[in-house]
């Protein structure tokens, strides 16, 4: 696994470095004799908050895992823990039932009780109105989502905004 750590607002130590890189290579376990896996891990300061933000790439899949606390090596270890659950649950419930075993034996599957599995509860279906993007984040305010699923007035292609967690907004478009 390669493994790149950066910093921004920060002055990464080689301790530092070396924990970073020494927690995130207890995630090859889940690659062994299996894909080219790359690890980024991205350590920040902002305010008074130590953020580690860590993505794991393998295979063209991508898998997140962000973690802010006021001590480093805390979210360091915050971040790696959100990363390996995703890991786990991208290789127990994805890949046997989309890709078969075939995929399985690429990722070996380790056994993991989980009863508290999201599952879809509720469907909603709703003709789409073309709006502008302006329009639309009005109308996701009023609604108090966080998204708001419109078809754009402009393009005429289905759009999604969404409220970022800097409290800016963001726009999903289709290429």
């Amino acid at each position: 696994m390669r493994t790149i750590v950066k910093g921004k607002n920060i002055d990464i130590t080689p301790a530092l470095r070396n924990y970073a890189t020494k927690k995130t290579s207890k995630l090859e376990k889940f690659f062994e004799d299996g894909p080219e896996v790359s690890c980024e891990v991205m350590m920040r300061v902002e305010r008074e908050l130590d953020i580690v933000e860590i993505t794991l790439q393998v295979n063209g899949v991508l898998m997140r895992g962000e973690e802010q606390t006021e001590d480093m090596y805390a979210s360091i270890d915050g971040a790696v823990e959100k990363v390996e659950r995703q890991v786990r649950k991208f290789k127990t419930k994805y890949l046997n039932r989309v890709q078969g075993p075939k995929i399985s034996e690429l990722l070996p599957v380790q056994e993991e009780k989980n009863d508290d599995v999201p599952r879809i509860v509720r469907t909603k279906r709703f003709a789409l109105k073309p709006m502008s993007t302006d329009e639309a984040v009005m109308q996701m305010e009023l609604l108090g989502h966080s998204f708001f699923v419109f078809r754009n007035a402009t393009t005429q292609e289905v759009n999604v905004v969404y409220r970022r967690k800097d409290g800016n907004y963001g726009l999903i478009e289709p290429e």
